[in-house]
């Protein structure tokens, strides 16, 4: 086989590293450890595209690299493998989801494993496994024992609750249950008929379910909540001890939105009760002129007048129909309607009328405001459309008001910087830190106030009507009638995993109670002669995902989820890669379950994932569309878009266009240009690229090798199959400068020698080892292989080739090329894997060349090049550049004014 053909390389290489458990990882060593992790993928039916082992592939040449540099490196891999896609594909195939899921698992892990990534498959885990649902159902029942100690800043066991004097037997248990991190809750939550499950709110849009686009209504439920809201200081404060992209932070911080102010009560005229507000700006009191309540808020039937209920009722049907993204976008138009009702402002005594709109959210704060529009975008958009009365009570800089035409009693917008307050009573004068504390002080004074820190997060909606999900290790108590008393029993920790009922009908029911309710015989459990019934909803896919890389340390551990010793040495995971698509959600349900866990003592730490890279989207193919009308070619302006009229486009082959500048353009017809873009790939457009179809023609390591080098690893890049060709060329090149390709058996190409490289080839091979050393350490893959591939142009120079250079260089090779560079590491007389070799060392003393290469230039033009001593004078460059032919031909018959020189880079002549 003395040609390159990756088809017989690579499958052998994966093999021995299958027979020999090559990567097989001990639980612990005396080497430094690194625990590198991939997000890991949900194995649908549709299997990889070239866009998934992206980030695989950094992490496994990462993987390769630190063990060769002695560290003890944990490189696991498993499947997220509930949830709603397998289960909808079950119900419309009528397949159970276990047997499809089993298959979908088969063959991500047979296309994985073809790509000879250096898994230790010892450690796979899969969320559907009874063995790991144990313990996530463990952790849950850990969560329903935990309450949160606000004053220690942790969560504690529920028998550490400070409970009542004399509370006992039922009405102790519900005192628990009020306080545990898991809790039930009647909450209002978008159901989703079709789809027979409530969503999140991130799964609707528009009002329509994401998957299926299916129409969703709110619904007030009964549902598992997580309590991650009295985590939120902690989760939003510890993301300054993490190595993460600040866009990330960003996104998870807003997420959290923690904001310090006042809660503020309004009383109602001739009503015990009283609308309490939460505003971030308390000082501007003085300048609410009317009050909003969201339209779930419990207080609306109560302020809404006989005249005004019958238009209250109809707003509230609608804004249950939308989202909460569509509900709080400033760019729509405000919505909202009177009540009839008014509120007392507390400061002033002023009557102020309470309309409800869904700009407010029941979700956030108290689901009510106090709006002073005078100081709030969306406050003030709503009072012009309304026609309510806009306040300045906070005086705006000079240059604001000359910039957006206002006079302080005639805002032409909001007001949102801080200033000294105005028309505010006793506040008058005072900045805005000033005004915020005088006012709440005197607040909390009267009773009508408190400080208050609160947050955007909403506690996590935990249930699922649906059957493909772990169940929950809960028991319904029933009364004597069969009916819930409202207390449940906990499943006991030897009885998990509470398992799935193998059911022939799994379709959702469109009711809450989910499709559980079908399994008769495993749905009522009788203990101690009382009756139960099981929990019917399912956790969310969230679930299994939340620990799955603490499962990995200690996969078979069947007393624990996981071995405090073997926590201890792994954790924390020092490199997390995935994509930026799970920069809120699994990250931060992730960190909530691993601070309770860090509260209980299950792991060693407060955060699961030191340093986390987000690798960017690869796009299909570039697309190329021309535009024609009335059968005449129409150029393209800037943004791709035709410049005139246009009836037809026009999908053209590469072939027929070419780039010049920054555009693309008609060969034909270089005036026309094109529309070149590339899109998501997705079946729909049909530029799907599956890389079992680029293994077989080009091979892993080829598809590996483009992948690195296609660009940084963050950026967002469109694939290229004559790219995959020319990084094939590449490694075709290597093999044949240390492989003999017109011999009929394998034997080293009659250049490689025993003898030492002279010292061009030691300077450059030790400053590749530098270069690519430097690049992986900051996951620089692109920069790194444009190295070796100049080496690569040096080699196949050379007459003679040095073997040791040669076994260098294969090693700098082999976490980028696995299976090419354990064959030439074979070809080249070395015995079993590489893949614990020592990474190469460059000597610092060989990087700096005896000699440069400056440029001699006349006038400023080139003509010609001279080769100095690296560390020569300014004067004896000026003597080399003096007696080059070239040079003396172009300063013949001129006078030389003046002699520029750049000591190391150029020497310039200024002729006349």
């Amino acid at each position: 086989m003395p040609s390159y053909n990756p088809r017989l390389v690579e499958p052998r290489w994966q093999r021995y590293w299958d027979d020999h458990r090559t990567f097989a990882t001990p639980d612990t060593s005396d080497k430094p450890k690194f625990y590198i992790l991939d997000m890991f993928p949900y194995p649908s039916g549709a299997g990889l595209h070239v866009g998934h082992p992206e980030g695989y592939t950094a992490t496994d040449i990462l993987t390769r690299y630190r063990r060769a540099k002695g560290f003890h490196v944990l490189h696991p891999m498993g499947w997220d493998a509930f949830g709603l896609p397998a289960e909808q594909y079950a119900i419309q195939t009528g397949t159970h989801p276990r047997i499809t899921t089993s298959k979908n698992v088969a063959t991500f892990k047979r296309q994985i494993k073809s790509l000879g990534f250096s898994y230790d498959w010892d450690r796979e885990v899969d969320t559907t496994d009874p063995a790991y649902v144990k313990w996530t159902q463990w952790i849950f029942l850990l969560l329903h024992d935990t309450w949160y100690d606000s004053a220690a800043g942790k969560g504690r066991p529920i028998s550490e609750l400070p409970n009542p004097a004399g509370l006992t037997g039922d009405a102790l248990r519900r005192h628990e249950d009020a306080h545990r991190l898991a809790y039930m809750a009647h909450v209002p939550v978008w159901w989703c008929p079709a789809l027979g499950t409530v969503l999140a709110n991130e799964e609707v849009i528009d009002g329509k379910s994401e998957r299926g686009d299916h129409p969703c209504e709110r619904r007030p439920l009964r549902q598992w909540m997580l309590r991650i809201t009295a985590y939120a200081d902690r989760l939003e404060s510890d993301l300054a001890t993490l190595d993460w992209p600040e866009s990330i932070k960003t996104m998870q911080r807003e997420w959290i939105g923690r904001s310090e102010g006042a809660e503020v009560d309004f009383s109602l005229p001739g009503s015990a009760s009283t609308i309490r507000v939460f505003t971030t700006r308390p000082d501007t009191l003085f300048g609410a002129t009317y009050v909003v309540l969201s339209p779930e808020h419990a207080l609306v039937d109560v302020v809404a007048s006989s005249d005004q209920k019958s238009a209250v009722d109809q707003y509230r049907v609608a804004a249950s129909r939308k989202s909460d993204l569509e509900r709080t976008d400033l760019a729509k138009t405000k919505s909202g309607v009177f009540t009839g009702g008014y509120a007392i402002n507390p400061v002033n005594g002023e009557k102020v009328p309470i309309w409800i709109a869904d700009y407010v959210l029941a979700s956030y704060g108290t689901g009510a405001i106090m709006a002073v529009p005078g100081h709030d975008e969306r406050d003030f958009a709503f009072a012009r459309q309304f026609g309510l009365p806009i306040r300045t009570v906070v005086t705006p800089n000079a240059g604001w008001l000359k910039k957006t035409g206002s006079t302080i009693d005639n805002l032409t917008e909001a007001y949102t910087d801080d200033g000294l307050a105005v028309n505010s009573g006793p506040l008058d004068g005072l900045d805005t830190p000033a005004a915020k504390s005088k006012i709440i002080d005197w607040l909390e004074e009267r009773k009508l106030g408190q400080r208050r820190v609160n947050y955007k997060l909403r506690d996590w909606l935990f249930s699922r009507q649906r059957y493909w999900g772990e169940p929950f290790p809960i028991l319904h108590e029933l009364d004597a009638a069969g009916q819930p008393t409202g207390l449940v029993r906990r499943v006991e920790a030897g009885d998990l995993p509470v398992r799935l009922p193998d059911l022939e009908d799994f379709a959702p029911t469109g009711d809450p109670g989910g499709p559980l309710m079908k399994a008769a015989d495993w749905l009522y459990v009788t203990i101690d002669g009382r009756k139960y019934r099981r929990e019917t909803n399912t956790m969310p896919q969230w679930a299994g995902s939340c620990w799955y890389y603490l499962r990995y340390i200690d996969p078979k551990n069947g007393s624990a989820a996981i071995d405090p010793a073997k926590a201890k040495y792994w954790l924390p995971v020092d490199l997390y890669v995935g994509g930026a698509e799970h920069a809120v959600l699994h990250l931060l349900y992730s960190r909530f379950w691993h601070k309770v866990l860090f509260d209980r003592g299950i792991v060693p730490q407060a955060e699961p994932f030191q340093r986390l890279v987000n690798q960017g989207l690869i796009l299909g193919e570039v697309e190329y569309t021309g535009f024609k009308n009335a059968g005449q070619w129409v150029t393209t302006n800037i943004k791709g878009e035709p410049v005139g009229p246009s009836d037809e486009s026009v999908k053209l082959p590469e072939e027929d266009v070419e780039k010049v500048g920054d555009s693309f353009v008609l060969k034909a017809d270089p005036a026309i240009r094109v529309d070149a873009r590339a899109f998501k790939m997705s079946k729909s457009r049909g530029n799907v690229i599956n890389p079992d179809d680029v293994i077989n023609e080009y091979g892993a390591d080829s598809l590996r090798l483009y992948e690195m080098f296609m660009g940084p690893l963050e950026q967002v890049k469109p694939w290229s199959t004559r790219g995959v060709e020319g990084v094939y060329r590449f490694l075709s090149r290597v093999w044949r400068a240390i492989i003999d390709d017109r011999a009929e058996a394998m034997a080293l190409n009659p250049a490689v020698t025993d003898a030492a490289p002279d010292a061009e080839t030691l300077r450059l091979l030790h400053q590749t080892i530098a270069k690519v050393t430097d690049d992986l350490d900051g996951l620089r893959f692109n920069t790194a292989i444009a190295a070796m591939m100049e080496f690569t142009n040096h080699l196949t120079k050379l007459t003679a080739r040095p073997r040791s250079a040669l076994d260098t260089f294969v090693l700098l090779l082999a976490p980028f090329a696995p299976h090419m560079a354990e064959e030439l590491w074979a070809a080249l007389g070395h015995t079993g894997s590489l893949a614990y070799e020592p990474w190469p060392q460059h000597d610092p003393a060989l990087l700096k060349a005896d000699t440069i290469e400056i440029p001699v230039q006349v006038n400023g033009k080139l003509r010609s090049k001279v080769t100095v001593p690296a560390d020569c004078d300014e004067a004896t460059m000026e003597a080399a550049a003096r007696a080059d032919e070239k040079v003396q031909a172009n300063l013949a018959g001129k006078t030389i004014r003046k002699v520029v020189v750049a000591r190391g880079r150029l020497v310039n002549f200024v002729v006349g």
